[in-house]
């Protein structure tokens, strides 16, 4: 029987605790396995954005991690993945990987995806950004990492912040390779200027 493909997701502290919620719900319709970590500070951002507790969003993965357990399956290279989302990704959380500082499962499961070679994708959600954030994020690049910030995208003319979250989402599902209709692709100027009527 042929493997369902696996997915790290990762939930830190910053602000848009919605982007990893939904990144979930999304790999989940694409029939994707996903194992989820959690920081402490990201259950609080939860509750406070979302009104989600602990256990409500544990429906929501097929796997979830304790993150303090560095000794779990997605902490050794040998367990497979596609890689690794944080969604969003915290400074601190952002530092810690780009340090090789593993205190915890979500910096040590970021750390076996670098290892392997695997695909990391880290929603980063600060602003501004002074020096030393822009020089981290360089050396993850030079790692390996993906850093993309939820960046709105206004060509696509969203209606509400569902449709702005998961145009974002389904940007950092494509860099997976993972098959969605999250957000609506663009097809150029043309084609936008034929499918309007007068």
């Amino acid at each position: 029987m042929e493997e369902r493909p696996r997915i790290v997701v990762g939930i830190s502290g910053a602000s848009g605790a919605v982007y990893g919620v939904r990144a979930l719900a999304l790999m989940r319709a694409a029939g994707v396995e996903t194992h989820l970590v959690v920081t402490r500070s990201a259950h609080l951002t939860l509750s406070q954005e979302l009104g989600l507790g602990p256990s409500a969003l544990a429906e929501k993965a097929d796997v979830v991690h304790n993150v303090a357990d560095v000794g779990a399956s997605i902490s050794s290279g040998s367990f497979r993945t596609l890689g690794m989302l944080i969604a969003p990704c915290s400074v601190r959380t952002m530092s810690e990987i780009a340090t090789g500082v593993t205190s915890s499962l979500m910096s040590r499961a970021a750390d076996v995806v670098l290892k392997e070679r695997r695909r990391l994708v880290l929603m980063v959600r600060e602003t501004p950004l002074h020096l030393g954030h822009l020089r981290t994020m360089t050396a993850l690049t030079e790692m390996g990492a993906v850093i993309m910030p939820p960046v709105p995208a206004f060509y696509a003319q969203p209606a509400s912040l569902e449709e702005m979250v998961d145009h974002s989402v389904g940007r950092a599902l494509d860099l997976f390779g993972i098959d969605h209709d999250a957000c609506r692709r663009w097809t150029g100027m043309g084609a936008a200027r034929r499918g309007q009527t007068s």
